[in-house]
């Protein structure tokens, strides 16, 4: 009935950011992603630094799925009012 390639997440599990300001020498990334850990929970995955270097990595566990959905989510908005713009997968080289 739907073409799965189509349907758009409701509740996303990964998320790409960037924030790029010349005026200010700044090329900055965001990256968080929902990954199930060992235990039955979840981890928010969460990436950041500069465009072009490794950046640092933070790993926060989640009684469940929702909860680390919610997070990222939550998340996801603080840095968009900060001037993150989600990731043009079509301009990725960016």
């Amino acid at each position: 009935m739907f073409d799965t390639s189509q349907q758009m997440e409701v509740f996303p599990t990964t998320v790409d950011l960037k924030r790029i300001d010349p005026s200010l020498n700044m090329r900055r990334f965001y990256r968080m992603s929902v990954q199930p850990d060992l235990f039955g929970g979840a981890c928010l995955v969460r990436e950041w630094g500069r465009i072009g270097f490794r950046g640092q990595m933070l790993i926060e566990r989640h009684d469940d799925e929702g909860r680390a959905v919610t997070a990222l989510m939550k998340l996801a908005a603080t840095k968009k009012r900060r001037g993150y713009r989600l990731l043009d997968r079509v301009n990725a080289k960016d």
